[in-house]
């Protein structure tokens, strides 16, 4: 698959994700905050499936 997504787009993802998943080990925000390892899966192979449906790139 092809890169669709650049440095900020991929730092805030990076920052979100982990954000969730800390305040689900903290117990603030409960089970659910493991949806974080979706924008942090993102981030790391830098291709989002729904910005490939919706023709969004946000790198060059």
């Amino acid at each position: 698959m092809k890169a669709n997504i650049g440095t900020i787009d991929r730092s805030l993802r990076i920052c979100a994700g982990l954000l969730f998943i800390a305040l689900s080990l903290t117990g603030v925000i409960g089970w659910w905050g493991w949806i974080g390892l979706v924008p942090l899966a993102t981030a790391i192979f830098r291709v989002c499936p729904l910005y490939t449906f919706l023709g969004i790139k946000t790198c060059n």
